[in-house]
């Protein structure tokens, strides 16, 4: 009992000299809701909340941060998914999480110089890199010790991307961080979505493993993953209420409806409904309608797809008035020696160059970076 008494008062002296020798709040952290506020959330996330669709994600600012991790439920894909992780607007850098804790590195292991607390407020990007294996079921994010979360500003500008395959960073080692609408997205400082499923047609048709095409699945929370799960095996309405409103829209599809043998008119029909449709989410955003580079050959031309009716499309939204659907002609924009021989797929430097030379056909129209 003497003990203790004096303990007490020793630690009362101690507190009241600034310097206690017991400080019990020494290894508190901060914990942060899965529906806090100032969480960012980007992309297709659905209520439990888990991600779907490559990219998707979130932001974080946060005021003297030092350490971060992310806590992660059942619906996080076994044994592990991919995420891309910028801090401080850094090249992204790939980390694996899985159920349970997760903590974030807050820089790349090859340059570690992020050392201890950082006073002011640190940027933290994170997005599922994969079109498969994709997603993270968040249940909250635990800070250290007086770290606390900031607005996040958003970029005045934000794509949203449309695609199959050749946009969602099929075969790339990182995924869609390595694929040409997230580098344009991140060359002009804008927010982006990228909406891309390997093997799907834009009609809605099986192909490739995919139960439904695009012109359906875009319009639902789960990319076409959901089917083969045992957890969510469903689709719900996506609530388009819930995105940063895009600025421009990108379109790039058609590869596998040809492969599946979609006639030229019925491709046009789907294509033009679609486009309506998407009037109702965008009605005055300016669209890009991609021509296919086509598929590169070893010894001749590429091979080409749809070729004249990607043009009628855009005439026929010209025709009744809609003159903000423009064409972005990629012919020659992709050769043999910016594709995996293996697939045909653009590679990694295939993909940096189909991004700068869409950059530079939108600065010719007049999209500058922010």
């Amino acid at each position: 009992m003497r003990l203790c008494v004096i303990w007490t008062l020793l630690a009362i002296i101690s507190t009241a000299h600034g310097s206690p020798l017991i400080d019990a709040t020494k290894d508190q952290t901060v914990t942060i809701s899965n529906t806090h506020p100032l969480i960012f959330y980007h992309g297709r996330w659905d209520s439990s909340p888990g991600t779907w669709w490559a990219d998707s994600g979130l932001k974080l600012n946060v005021q003297d941060l030092s350490a971060l991790t992310l806590n992660l439920g059942s619906h996080t894909t076994s044994p592990l998914a991919s995420v891309g992780v910028s801090v401080d607007n850094s090249p992204f850098y790939q980390v694996n999480v899985s159920e349970g804790a997760n903590v974030i590195p807050l820089s790349a292991p090859s340059s570690p110089d992020f050392e201890g607390e950082k006073s002011g407020s640190t940027l933290v990007r994170i997005n599922v890199e994969g079109w498969q294996n994709n997603r993270i079921n968040l249940e909250s994010i635990t800070l250290n010790k007086g770290a606390k979360l900031l607005p996040y500003e958003r970029s005045k500008l934000a794509f949203q991307f449309i695609g199959d395959s050749l946009s969602a960073g099929q075969y790339l080692p990182h995924g869609v961080n390595q694929a040409w609408p997230f580098l344009t997205g991140e060359f002009f400082g804008a927010e982006h979505n990228i909406n891309a499923q390997p093997g799907a047609t834009l009609s809605d048709i099986p192909s490739y493993g995919n139960v439904h095409g695009v012109s359906f699945e875009f319009f639902r929370t789960e990319d076409t993953g959901y089917y083969y799960t045992t957890d969510h095996n469903y689709t719900t309405p996506w609530n388009f209420a819930r995105d940063v409103p895009p600025t421009h829209v990108v379109v790039h599809i058609g590869a596998n409806d040809a492969s599946q043998n979609v006639t030229d008119t019925g491709f046009f029909q789907v294509y033009d409904n679609f486009l309506t449709r998407l009037r109702t989410l965008y009605p005055t955003q300016p669209v890009f309608v991609f021509t296919p580079w086509g598929w590169p050959q070893p010894d001749g031309p590429n091979s080409y797809y749809y070729e004249t009716v990607y043009p009628e499309i855009v005439k026929a939204r010209h025709d009744i008035g809609d003159r903000n659907v423009f064409l972005v002609n990629t012919t020659g924009w992709v050769t043999y020696e910016d594709v995996f021989p293996g697939n045909i797929h653009p590679s990694v430097a295939g993909h940096i160059k189909i991004a700068g030379l869409f950059e530079k056909w939108l600065e010719n129209w007049g999209l500058k970076q922010v």
